[in-house]
């Protein structure tokens, strides 16, 4: 077996033309330099160190397929990616709040349509919750059609007292032991069940599977507490409500398509680099990366000098930057800088995964060190990763606990450091598994075995992930309860001063104004009509 960097370094792409979405050929040329004076292309990384790829056997079969998946057409559209930048910039506003979520490891064996769906209803579900409690339009990013690749911290571990190669992902290798060797042609795989997956969810989301006259259909069987059960179940019957009187006004899913299907984004880490080399194609002299609308670098891959970061500086793609306790204050400043020196808001995501014990001692530096640069980013939580821990039979898992915690505690510390919570990245399924333990259902370390069937970490399952959910949309209101008391208190105070504050005096109590939502306009439009002389 060669080294993994003399295989990818010598891997030659073919020329690809732009894609035709220029206006002129003006626009079309390639832009070379960034705001930096640094010369960059798609392949510049591969003069720079690189980490976690694999070591594949047979260098010509590698480069078989990367040029076979850069003939294909890309799975996203450009400007879907630069609208969901447009809306991560108004997360990191406080306008809007991110949900991102999926599997740790997506597998191929996931791509069905029963698994697709079960994620697409987790996902939407949280994502109405959290709208109810905050008042805010949610952001759904889902770790889907592309979460293939896993970083691993050793390059074999232990199966029943064997030593093999560490699963990599179904896009490296497979989950059996014997499968364990690197195989590019799972490069190509991997392309084809994104683009299935995408497939089905965009038909499933133009078919009405997103309608939100749908709450009543919650399973909440889940909720043991009578107290907590009878506060969900009056949120669903407000919701319920909220639909019907709005169909009593001629609003429905008919006349109101925003009501029927709703957005959802796709992401993964961009960890093979190769494979996201070829899925970057040039548009109008920007380069995107068209295989998710959005990608994160690892916390194992995002040192400065190395091909990670030389490669994701020159797409325009949002980015998210995991940050854990091996991170300084001081590299990710230069890490953000790198990125985005143009400091665009939406362009950088800062997903914290501290660990819930830790959050209150490390988090206060970065968000000085990013407050100080006047750095515009959108914060987010990962209670996952800095969670995880061995059982007494050796499986790993998280406790539900310590995920709520995280959450909570992330959010107070960027509170009383003047900013806000922006968002939450969760690993979590639609299905009853049991891989995290406590929750609604009290699972306990002997459960894991019951329904433990994930590829690498553990997950949240539908009745954790809806508990978090309901648990964070009483955080999110019990804020802007607070937030509206004390816009009140201001101007009450600015009004006897004779200051005449508006309520977008704070850029941390008050957001900027927002253009009327489709639901909006159409409300408004609809009473226009009602008052013009028949």
């Amino acid at each position: 077996t060669q080294s993994t960097w003399g295989a990818l370094s010598r891997l030659s792409l073919p020329v690809r033309p732009s894609l035709n979405l220029c206006r002129n050929l003006s626009e079309c040329k390639m832009s070379t330099a960034l705001p930096n004076n640094e010369s960059w292309s798609p392949s510049s990384w591969r003069s720079k160190p690189i980490q976690q790829q694999p070591e594949y056997a047979d260098e010509s079969a590698v480069n078989a397929a990367i040029a076979e998946v850069s003939r294909l057409p890309p799975l996203v559209h450009p400007g879907e990616v630069d609208s969901l930048k447009r809306l991560l910039a108004e997360a990191a506003q406080g306008k809007r709040f991110l949900l991102q979520g999926g599997d740790c490891a997506e597998r191929f064996a996931d791509c069905n349509q029963s698994a697709i769906e079960s994620k697409l209803k987790i996902m939407l579900q949280m994502s109405l919750t959290l709208m109810w409690g905050g008042r805010v339009p949610t952001v759904r990013i889902a770790r889907m059609a592309g979460q293939y690749a896993k970083p691993r911290s050793k390059p074999t571990e232990m199966v029943d007292g064997v030593e093999v190669a560490s699963f990599k992902g179904d896009n490296v290798n497979g989950f059996e032991p014997n499968n364990r060797t690197p195989d590019p042609q799972r490069l190509v795989r991997a392309y084809f069940h994104a683009a299935a997956t995408l497939n089905y969810v965009r038909a499933a989301l133009d078919g009405g599977f997103a309608d939100l006259h749908r709450p009543h259909e919650w399973d909440l069987d889940f909720i043991h507490d009578a107290a907590k059960r009878q506060d969900y179940e009056k949120m669903t019957e407000h919701l319920q409500d909220a639909m019907e009187f709005m169909a009593a006004c001629g609003i429905n899913s008919s006349t109101t398509p925003s009501l029927k299907s709703v957005d959802l984004y796709s992401s993964h880490e961009g960890l093979l680099l190769p494979y996201e080399e070829a899925l970057t194609r040039e548009v109008r002299s920007k380069h995107y990366n068209l295989g998710a609308h959005f990608l994160w670098i690892g916390d194992r891959t995002r040192q400065l000098d190395g091909a990670h970061i030389e490669y994701f500086r020159g797409i325009t793609n949002p980015i998210g930057v995991k940050v854990g306790p091996s991170s300084n204050p001081a590299n990710v400043v230069a890490l953000i800088q790198r990125l985005n020196p143009s400091n665009e808001l939406g362009k950088i995501t800062i997903i914290t995964r501290l660990g819930a014990d830790k959050v209150g001692e490390l988090l206060p530096p970065f968000v000085e060190a990013i407050k100080t640069n006047n750095l515009g980013v959108l914060w987010c939580s990962d209670p996952m990763h800095g969670n995880t821990y061995t059982s007494e039979d050796g499986i790993k898992t998280r406790h539900f606990d310590q995920i709520v915690k995280e959450v909570l505690s992330t959010a107070s510390v960027l509170r009383h450091h003047g900013c806000h919570l922006g968002g939450v990245h969760f690993e979590m399924t639609g299905e009853n598994v049991t891989e995290c333990v406590g929750g609604p259902q009290n699972l306990s370390e002997k459960d894991l075995s019951l329904q433990y069937t994930t590829y690498c970490d553990p997950r949240l399952n539908y009745h954790q992930s809806m508990e978090v959910a309901f648990l964070l949309a009483g955080e999110l209101k019990k804020q802007r309860k607070e937030k509206e008391a004390d816009i009140r208190k201001r101007k009450k105070s600015a009004d006897l001063n004779g200051d005449g504050l508006s309520e977008c005096a704070s850029p941390f109590i008050s957001m900027p104004t927002t253009p009327p939502t489709p639901l909006e306009s159409d409300i408004k439009r609809r009473k226009l009509q009602a008052n013009q002389p028949q």
